[in-house]
């Protein structure tokens, strides 16, 4: 092996295109860009969503309803979800905070519950909203419902 007939490893070298460096480059004159047009200038770029003329998706695809920007989102949190809470993770009291810490919501979520599954527990739980199943629920096992 001599200094003459070293080559690199096969696929670790790639030939890069250069453009712009003149005719006997192959890639001089319009820089592989063709003749003329928008494409052709610089500075050039497309909207997004541009479909060359014909009308774009977002404007052939109808449009329904109504969307309210007064809404409020609630993530439901339902009494069997509590009532596992109690059983595995010991908690006495169910605020958003400890729905949070455990993982059941996320940051800025905003809870209401609801009145599906059992309760088998006296326990105490603040929250955003309650359903009128979830609150007699809760009070019928002896347990408090405070609104945030």
């Amino acid at each position: 092996m001599n200094l003459h007939n070293l080559t690199p490893a096969k696929g670790s070298v790639k030939k890069t295109k250069r453009i712009a460096r003149g005719q006997g480059s192959g890639h001089g004159g319009t820089s592989t860009r063709g003749h003329k047009g928008a494409k052709s200038r610089s500075g050039y770029s497309t909207k997004i969503g541009f479909e060359g003329g014909q009308m774009p998706l977002q404007r052939r695809v109808p449009k329904f309803g109504f969307k309210n920007i007064n809404r409020v989102e609630y993530k439901a949190i339902n009494l069997d979800i509590i009532q596992s809470l109690v059983e595995r993770k010991n908690v006495t009291e169910i605020t958003p905070e400890v729905l949070r810490n455990h993982g059941v919501i996320s940051r800025n979520d905003l809870v209401k519950v609801l009145g599906r599954g059992e309760l088998k527990s006296k326990i105490n739980v603040s929250a955003h909203k309650f359903s009128g199943t979830a609150k007699a629920v809760i009070e019928g096992q002896g347990g408090n419902c405070s609104e945030i």
